[in-house]
């Protein structure tokens, strides 16, 4: 359903300051596929997931996403197929808007310039009670006034309420409590598995990476270096992940927030 061929991507091209951050990227993914992504900073993570949403256009390749050529697609539009989540909680929705108000505009039913029916609230409410965080009570608050974790898991929420065909996240539990970022991901894991999502996710801890969905791919400068899924996935280890960086890069890998497994 995502099928990524052959793309590149240099910013600067032609200065002192010319990168290239992506580097003949070719991936598929599947209906159903949560794939984590992990690599160091640097690695490519966030450029490939900006070359799929059409924060830019690449140099080369191809992008298709349910069979549909999107490489030269606007942001706009794929954004009705894609949903996506950022490190920061403050992004994805408004603040000054009321709980309900942010769903409104999500599902697609006009938020608050509009009426919500007694019908839609209690949708809603029934959706926010699944959170297990009290939110189906605090309907009329505005989000800016949520914690971290309760503005994410709310976001979560909003690029699911009409199931995209693909689910992008980036590091969305990075900028929370420990406790908080386990609910988030115990949430996202519920949500993606329910409604069968294809998901890709960055992440820093290499734990996680391998306890979720059911694939993980490791970047570096630019290039998926690794490709993990089944028997071979269950039986690897932490250390097992490091060691095969170190094998296929030629060096060690060298970021602290990756070898501590902190989010």
């Amino acid at each position: 359903m995502l099928k990524i061929s052959n793309i590149s991507k240099t910013f600067n091209p032609g200065t002192v300051n010319a990168k290239l951050a992506i580097d003949n990227v070719s991936l598929e993914v599947k209906d159903g596929d949560f794939i984590t992504v992990i690599g160091a900073n640097g690695a490519g993570k966030s450029t490939l997931f900006n070359a799929i949403a059409g924060d830019f256009i690449t140099d080369s390749g191809q992008i298709f996403l349910d069979d549909t050529d999107i490489t030269l697609m606007p942001e706009y539009l794929r954004a009705i197929k894609i949903g996506r989540l950022f490190q920061d909680p403050l992004r994805g929705t408004a603040a000054g808007m009321t709980i309900e108000e942010n769903l409104t505009l999500a599902a697609g039913r006009g938020g608050w310039l509009s009426r919500i029916s007694h019908a839609q609230r209690e949708e809603f409410k029934d959706m926010l009670r699944e959170l297990g965080m009290g939110l189906e009570d605090r309907m009329k608050q505005p989000m800016g006034l949520l914690s971290g974790g309760q503005r994410q898991a709310v976001t979560l929420l909003m690029a699911t309420i009409n199931p995209p065909s693909l689910l992008l996240l980036d590091e969305h539990t990075a900028a929370l409590d420990p406790a908080a970022a386990d609910k988030v991901l115990k949430i996202t894991k519920d949500v993606v598995e329910r409604e069968k999502l294809a998901c890709l996710m960055i992440t820093h801890n290499m734990q996680s990476a391998l306890q979720l969905g059911n694939r993980t791919i490791m970047m570096n400068k630019g290039k998926i270096i690794l490709d993990v899924s089944g028997e071979e996935r269950a039986n690897m280890t932490v250390a097992d992940l490091l060691q095969r960086f170190k094998e296929l890069s030629g060096e060690a890998l060298d970021n602290d927030r990756m070898l501590l497994g902190v989010e």
